[in-house]
């Protein structure tokens, strides 16, 4: 029996695998290019902003991964979104209203600081900022539907497997044309379960049966794919969905 194609998340054109840490220029990632005097460093385990704050600005992300998170009075968890590079943070109907998320930097992150009064007068002037904005929060929507679903339908080997491949497809998508496969994964096996409504143990156990298949390996926050047409078939995904992750940030 003939072994079926395989299926590659890298592109086909044999180019050579990029450093896999981080890329090369972040200026494509800038919300706007010309704007620099708002750039801040935030340090990994610091909040970009809690829940409950208030503000006049939005935070684009430069550079690091973020964690959007939500918190029960008891102090428990959900993690609904990671952001990379080109992410848009923050953005509120009103100035009177309160975030209803947190966003917990994950790694020492640089973040383009834009106030709200800045992009109002940039956005009448400028049409293709509103569309930029409005596709960002389109692609933010579609991801929270498909993470809604991992945690109401699919089973925990499925959710674990969807958010691995998720991740791994959105940080390939940062070099186009490139073949990547290893990638920091800066994330503990608890933030895993945060996203995923698993305990840590609940996790571990999923990883662990992975490793054995040889799908995947995750190691001192480290992923490496092993078997991207396994990974496919067990997270579950229409290859359409993984196209659209391929699709670099607006």
């Amino acid at each position: 029996m003939s072994r079926r194609p395989r299926r590659s998340l890298t592109g086909a054109d044999g180019a050579p695998r990029p450093a896999a840490d981080a890329p090369s220029s972040t200026e494509g990632y800038r919300l706007l290019p010309r704007y620099r005097s708002g750039d801040r460093k935030i340090e990994a385990g610091r909040d970009l902003f809690s829940v409950g704050s208030t503000g006049n600005a939005i935070f684009n992300l430069i550079d690091g991964w973020v964690a959007l998170y939500t918190q029960l009075e008891d102090g428990r968890r959900q993690i609904v979104q990671f952001a990379l590079p080109g992410a848009i943070l923050g953005v509120l109907p009103s100035n009177r209203s309160q975030a209803t998320f947190g966003a917990l930097a994950l790694t020492d992150v640089v973040a383009s600081v834009i106030p709200t009064s800045m992009l109002a007068t940039l956005s009448r002037d400028e049409p293709e900022l509103t569309m930029r904005l409005a596709r960002s929060l389109a692609r933010d929507c579609s991801l929270a539907f498909d993470h809604l679903t991992s945690i109401g339908r699919r089973s925990a080997r499925e959710r674990v497997a969807h958010l691995i491949l998720e991740l791994f497809a959105r940080y390939r998508a940062q070099w186009p044309g490139n073949r990547i496969e290893e990638m920091p994964l800066p994330l503990t096996q608890e933030q895993i379960g945060d996203a995923t409504g698993l305990t840590s143990v609940h996790v571990n156990r999923v990883l662990s049966g992975l490793r054995k298949e040889r799908i995947v390996e995750f190691h001192y926050r480290r992923l490496r794919i092993l078997d991207p047409d396994r990974l496919i078939e067990v997270a579950g995904v229409e290859p359409e969905i993984v196209t659209a992750w391929l699709e670099r940030q607006p």
